[in-house]
């Protein structure tokens, strides 16, 4: 049977995770983020934390490093948030979904044109 812990626990953290880039880290390099996803081990040890970014990669690898440098605060304070017995590793990943979905829908309204031109 499958449990629906880790995907409760998982959401709570997106939240709290947010709540935290957001008014608690200081970082400069840290642009303007928003948490994605949060993908949770079983045992809840594990968390990897999706993130889109504004800007560009350069941006976004700053912003990175940023996340990954405060990374041991956060860790303390989902924690304490959630009171976990123990705090997952955190391991941040960008995503690029976002861009990846607006270049498809690029390209289908480019092949939506070009087909409407062949009628005409």
């Amino acid at each position: 049977m499958v449990s629906m812990r880790p995907n409760r626990v998982a959401e709570q953290m997106k939240k709290e995770m947010a709540a935290i880039i957001e008014h608690q880290v200081k970082d400069p390099r840290i642009g303007f983020i928003t948490i994605t996803n949060v993908e949770l081990s079983n045992d809840l040890r594990h968390a990897k934390i999706f993130f889109s970014s504004l800007g560009n990669d350069e941006e976004q690898k700053k912003s990175l490093e940023g996340l990954e440098k405060a990374k041991g605060f956060i860790r303390k304070e989902i924690a304490q948030r959630i009171q976990l017995r123990y705090a997952p590793e955190i391991l941040f990943r960008i995503d690029n979904s976002i861009e990846h979905g607006v270049k498809i829908s690029r390209i289908l309204s480019e092949i939506k044109s070009d087909e409407k031109e062949k009628e005409e």
